[in-house]
């Protein structure tokens, strides 16, 4: 587990951004729109540069710390996880983009977003789904 980082405003800074991924993340769990699992990661990582306690409370939490424990062990997220994250993310992008009518750029942005957020986690392994070969 990383320690908090040594300087004051980075582990504010850190703590102010792990707490609106977490938000976000916990918004994911009403909301199918929202993928949870990479907000609640990111959120893990923040809190453990900024205070050992909430990080400690996020690990523990019997709802996301599952999701960081299979992902600090073994590097994957679960299989119906990640199915459901991929079937949802392009209809709650497109609704997202649709609203965003307007603003171009914005657009632009959230389907970017969406490749790159859609690739990775596509890469990520399942460890309860073996890989196929060829």
């Amino acid at each position: 587990m990383a320690r908090p980082h040594p300087r004051r405003w980075v582990r504010v800074l850190a703590w102010c951004g792990g707490t609106a991924a977490l938000l976000v993340g916990a918004v994911g769990v009403v909301v199918p729109v929202l993928p949870t699992t990479p907000f609640v990661l990111l959120a893990a990582g923040c809190y453990a540069r900024a205070s050992t306690r909430v990080h400690r409370r996020l690990v523990g939490h019997p709802r996301f710390g599952p999701l960081i424990g299979e992902w600090r062990r073994h590097r994957s997220i679960p299989h119906r996880t990640k199915l459901f994250a991929l079937a949802v993310m392009p209809s709650s992008i497109a609704l997202s983009i649709w609203l965003m009518r307007g603003h171009p750029w914005v657009q632009g942005m959230l389907a970017a977003t969406a490749l790159a957020v859609g690739g990775w986690l596509w890469r990520v392994p399942s460890r309860d789904r073996p890989a196929r070969d060829g």
